[in-house]
């Protein structure tokens, strides 16, 4: 890992400064570090499924996600882990505890979120978590403003994640300001939470991969500690058009051939524009938003004294399509 981002340094470190601020995901869970890597090839399809049980509402969560099968193979075991563990209890079989701290690295828009709630609904099902909430926050949220300030409203968040998942997103934030920025208490303080509540809770880093990983490397006691780390990949061309023609079926939208045409156009452009900090979702999203922004405008101009008819009202036509 140091060879890394030593080779890719300077380029990274370049193309960290031009990325926005954002936030911090952490997730506490209990897993063993060979044991539960989700590999690049995995995938639930292999496996041979529980036709019966709890697992089925799970799978019907990630059968509405796009792609992410490395991800998707990853919450299928740590299910069957879970699973098996009960049994062992049944069968009289000690069933030692795991550790299910994780780390998400990627791009925005890749999922990151929803997997946490999936899976913290996962951990409450299968009795690991009394709740099953997920508690989502940012730098701000953790760092104070004078000394003692940040432990106390670390702490406070720890609480409230008390029986859940503390999602932390763009965790690097936190050790960007050096020696003497209050980031390093925070750090510091989730780390003696971690030890202080084992089991309680779930914690969740996410960030863009490289600070990410350079982020673990600021404290000894981290790398340890999130024996599950995962990589979500960018969406292809192809994932990203399916993306968008269900986000659109849930809004009653339709977009017409030559709009999804113009559409997959705009998603190839911001994809070899923004090597290191593509959106991807999030990018599909913001220009669908004001698709029907635009459509709006264009409808009232079209009908200036009456109501379009109902298979206007849901298309959006190319040029309603255009760039943010």
């Amino acid at each position: 890992m140091n060879a890394k981002i030593g080779t890719h340094g300077a380029k990274d470190a370049a193309a960290a400064a031009t990325r926005p601020s954002r936030q911090i995901n952490v997730v506490l869970r209990n897993a063993e570090p060979s044991a539960h890597s989700a590999g690049p090839d995995g995938a639930i399809a292999h496996r041979s499924l529980p036709q019966t049980g709890p697992w089925l509402e799970w799978q019907k969560e990630l059968d509405r996600m796009i792609g992410l099968d490395n991800v998707k193979e990853l919450v299928y075991e740590i299910y069957a882990l879970l699973q098996v563990a009960q049994y062992r209890g049944e069968a009289g079989l000690s069933a030692p505890s795991q550790v299910y701290h994780m780390v998400f690295k990627g791009n925005p828009g890749t999922g990151k979120t929803t997997v946490a709630r999936l899976i913290a609904k996962l951990f409450q099902g299968m009795g690991l978590l009394a709740k099953g909430h997920l508690v989502e926050v940012e730098r701000a949220d953790l760092v104070g403003e004078y000394i003692g300030h940040t432990a106390l409203k670390t702490r406070d968040l720890v609480k409230k994640a008390i029986g859940g998942v503390l999602f932390i997103d763009e965790a690097y934030s936190l050790a960007r300001g050096g020696e003497k920025d209050f980031g390093k208490e925070a750090i510091d303080t989730l780390v003696k939470a971690m030890e202080d509540h084992k089991n309680q809770f779930v914690l969740i880093l996410a960030g863009y991969t490289m600070e990410t990983e350079a982020f673990l490397m600021t404290n000894p006691g981290l790398p340890s500690r999130f024996p599950i780390q995962i990589e979500f990949p960018d969406y292809s061309i192809d994932q990203l058009t399916q993306i968008a023609e269900g986000m659109m079926k849930e809004r009653e939208y339709t977009l017409l051939p030559q709009s999804l045409s113009k559409l997959r156009q705009l998603i190839v452009d911001e994809k070899n524009e923004s090597i290191y900090h593509f959106s991807n979702a999030r990018f599909v999203r913001n220009v669908l938003e004001r698709a029907i922004r635009n459509q709006a405008v264009r409808l009232l101009a079209q009908h200036p004294s009456g109501s379009p008819g109902r298979q206007e009202l849901m298309s959006l036509r190319p040029e309603d399509i255009r760039s943010l």
